[in-house]
């Protein structure tokens, strides 16, 4: 059996646009028998300015708790990090590296039995994995602040710029028509009539626009309370969104319940949940109608498993969060393929872009699929030297 011998991380910045965030967090097992396995933390800013310490609690996490162990107990070891490095109350920064170890080992075990992960998780249930992706401003390549204007000021280029992504292949399509920050003001906050008013008008361009072809995924992230959030909820119901993701910060399960209870758009929540004792809470208030753990927090490919079944005898359906590199992505694919209650995957664009420099070899994306591969592990593997010419800080960046 393949033991573990050796860890390393890598944190990366990634080039403009910046899509998927400012910095990935990557590690890697290797094992005295030559397989390697590859992980991802994503729990969106949380680590910023905390790259040294990350690359430092990941080696010390291994070497106490990893190191010469059998890399196919994954069940045994996932039990262990959480047990050891939580003490059985987790928190949102651990289940993001307990996740990129997690989904590292089934990589590897993968890459052992020559298989793919979703095989070892009872077998495929599709071939093709649906995707929507955010409304990026393609006019725009240096920075993704001129995307957030795009859904916020600018209704009739946002239409524009959803019609071409229609054009693509997506029939998702997902934007936050109002403020994701204002300076000085805690978290959750009331909506003025201006950007009630502008997401309305945002929302019935994008449906002009795309008419039957595609859905409509409305984002917030939390910032708005949920009074504000059933009023914003009770303007966009007529254009019959997929989704309101979100709509109130994710703490409190009871009020993303009478959210959902006000309104006939569904719920989407979860991205910022971890392991499945956080989505039975929620799952308990029908606070959602679609999951949307990740990959790269929720605690990797065993709790996902294990999330998408307490989903599943909830009638609610799967939609993977994705906000950081291709790593959680292709965890995710191997979640998508194999669970019946999949509804639409998280694509950052057709994960192409910076994606491409980094992997080995690219996802096979088609007219808005994922298409599934027979690639043994997750699928996706990195190229070690092209991630050393983009290790960085967030000090590098000019904020």
């Amino acid at each position: 059996m393949p033991k573990l011998t050796n860890v390393r991380s890598f944190v990366i910045k990634t080039d403009p646009p910046n899509k998927g965030g400012l910095l990935w967090y990557f590690l890697k097992l290797e094992t005295d028998d030559g397989h390697e396995g590859w992980g991802e933390t994503a729990i969106l800013a949380a680590l910023y300015g905390l790259e040294d310490g990350y690359e430092e609690i990941v080696r010390n996490i291994f070497d106490t708790h990893l190191k010469g162990q059998d890399a196919l107990d994954r069940e045994y070891l996932y039990h262990k990090l959480y047990s050891s490095l939580t003490m059985r109350h987790p928190d949102y920064v651990m289940l993001g590296i307990i996740s990129a170890f997690d989904t590292a080992l089934w990589d590897i075990c993968g890459k052992y039995y020559k298989t793919p992960v979703y095989n070892l998780l009872g077998g495929k249930m599709r071939d093709r994995i649906r995707t929507y992706t955010y409304i990026y401003d393609r006019d725009e390549a240096e920075s993704l602040f001129a995307t957030g204007k795009l859904w916020t000021q600018e209704p009739e280029r946002l239409a524009e710029m959803a019609a071409a992504f229609v054009e693509d292949g997506f029939t998702g399509l997902k934007f936050d028509p109002i403020l994701q920050r204002k300076d000085k003001e805690f978290r959750p906050w009331d909506l003025p009539q201006s950007e009630l008013a502008h997401a309305e008008r945002a929302v019935a361009a994008v449906r002009e626009a795309v008419g039957e072809r595609a859905d409509i995924l409305i984002g917030t992230h939390g910032q708005i309370t949920p009074a504000a959030a059933i009023r914003l909820a009770a303007r966009l119901e007529q254009y019959d969104p997929l989704w309101l993701e979100e709509p109130c910060p994710p703490e409190n399960y009871k009020e993303m319940g009478k959210v959902a209870r006000a309104t006939t758009i569904p719920i989407a929540t979860g991205e910022r949940l971890v392991t499945p004792y956080e989505f039975q809470l929620l799952f308990a208030e029908g606070a959602c109608a679609v999951a949307q753990p990740d990959l790269g927090s929720a605690g990797g490919i065993t709790a996902t498993k294990k999330i998408a079944t307490l989903a599943e005898v909830n009638y609610v359906l799967m939609a993977p969060h994705v906000w950081g590199g291709p790593i959680i992505t292709a965890a995710a694919l191997q979640i998508d393929a194999n669970v019946p209650n999949f509804l639409i995957q998280e694509s950052i664009d057709n994960a192409g872009g910076f994606f491409d420099e980094i992997v080995k070899e690219p996802f096979a994306w088609d007219s808005g699929d994922f298409v599934v591969t027979d690639r043994p592990g997750i699928g996706i593997e990195l190229e070690e030297a092209v991630l050393e010419k983009h290790r960085g800080k967030l000090s590098d960046f000019n904020l």
